[in-house]
């Protein structure tokens, strides 16, 4: 046992054993100093929550419920607590040229919540960046609240659309046969735990209706917890339990991308964050190196439900990737027949007509799609008018629907010829 957990131990074992004594000598007090209760109780409260503070922070680095406590919610800062691998940009970035739009092109935006400008709107709901492309053409880019064209933004879900992505090269390159192959021919040992895990095809994976166990709540045990803060992440995708049959019911769920994370990293033999930056982060010309956080030191396996980290610049190569067919400077990326499956409107292979391979489907424009994101990270895609809408933020602001509403005008808006 290390020095620090001996010491950790220690001192929750202390704070219990001090709780424990204030009491035992309060319930012997009790007829003579009932007016002492109150104070009795915080100082027993004051004991134990900074023993279990103490203990949080010693082990930061070995427990999922010692992250929950010392780090609280997840916010966009967290990219500075993990570590993480790099993703070098390369050579050539995505070639835009800077066009802003005339002042006052975007008035006609509905706002919500009776906004008077769309700048307000934004500096207001702790927007970061905001960034609208029209063909080669940035025609909106703005910085707020103390962030700037170098400034880190961090993707939270939208990396699950990088991850489904990855898939997709990795079928077209031949390291995988197909997405209905079972989970299991990349991560046998899972039939160990449950002979049910045969029946989950990677296809179930990326459209979130695998069929698996997954209950949000805030304590540090939950699921939210245990696939956001495990320091083993892999151990955490092969824990995952069957509770229903797969492909019948569309379930958020966090390890469905943990578990497509370790067949990417068996299947190409190289670390997931390697294989991002090699095979789509440079050839989609992202202007600048990025990164991807890690569970841990020790593990060192990508975070897939979140964590990849960049300039907005660079998610907004994504989205151009995607309106313009997988291709970039004349360079097939990704193949036009999975961006296109990918994003569709479907519901003949899973249960959802709103999301498909760990993309959004905006069912009020047909064609078009989006990345999202923990706080408000977007990424709006609409192919049909070349447009592309980033929104990057500290926090939500508006509500889910609220956000692709305003991001579906501003597309709205800029097609139309703004």
């Amino acid at each position: 046992m290390s020095a620090a957990i001996t010491t950790a131990t220690a001192l929750a074992t202390g704070a219990l054993a001090v709780a424990a004594a204030l009491l035992v000598r309060r319930g012997l007090r009790r007829r003579r100093h009932r007016l002492r209760w109150p104070a009795t109780v915080a100082t027993v409260l004051a004991v134990v929550l900074a023993g279990t503070w103490t203990w949080a922070h010693l082990m930061i680095d070995r427990s999922t419920a010692a992250r929950a406590i010392a780090w609280m919610d997840a916010d966009t800062g967290d990219w500075r607590r993990f570590p993480a691998r790099p993703v070098p940009a390369g050579p050539a970035p995505l070639a835009l040229r800077d066009a802003p739009l005339p002042e006052g092109a975007l008035d006609a935006v509905r706002l919500p919540r009776g906004a008077t400008s769309l700048s307000g709107l934004l500096e207001d709901t702790g927007t970061t960046a905001f960034l609208v492309l029209h063909g080669d053409d940035v025609v909106v880019e703005q910085y707020l609240n103390g962030s700037s064209r170098e400034a880190t933004q961090t993707s939270f879900s939208v990396a699950k659309s990088f991850a489904s992505t990855l898939v997709g090269i990795a079928i077209a390159r031949g390291e995988i046969a197909s997405l209905d192959e079972p989970v299991t021919t990349y991560v046998p040992e899972l039939l160990a735990r449950d002979e049910r895990f045969a029946d989950i095809t990677l296809r179930d994976l990326v459209t979130m209706s695998s069929g698996l166990r997954y209950v949000e709540h805030s304590t540090p045990w939950s699921d939210d917890a245990v696939t956001y803060y495990s320091p083993d992440l892999r151990a955490a995708a092969i824990g995952a339990e069957v509770v229903e049959a797969p492909g019948e019911r569309w379930h958020y769920n966090n390890y469905n991308p943990l578990l497509i994370g370790l067949v990417l990293e068996r299947a190409t033999g190289r670390p997931v964050a390697d294989y991002l930056a090699e095979e789509l982060w440079q050839p989609m010309g992202a202007e600048a190196d990025g990164s991807w956080s890690l569970d841990s030191e020790a593990s060192g396996f990508e975070k897939m439900e979140s964590g990849i980290n960049g300039r907005a610049r660079d998610f907004a190569a994504l989205g151009y990737l995607f309106a313009h067919d997988g291709a970039v400077g004349g360079r097939q990326v990704v193949p036009a027949d999975w961006v296109r499956e990918a994003t569709a409107k479907d519901v003949t292979t899973d249960p959802a007509a709103h999301y498909q391979y760990f993309w959004w489907v905006d069912t009020e424009r047909p064609g078009r799609f989006y990345a999202m994101g923990n706080h408000g990270q977007f990424i709006y895609v609409d192919p049909a008018t070349d447009v592309v809408v980033v929104r990057m933020g500290d926090r939500y602001g508006l509500s889910h629907e609220e956000w692709p509403a305003l991001l579906r005008d501003v597309a709205d808006v800029v097609g139309a010829g703004a």
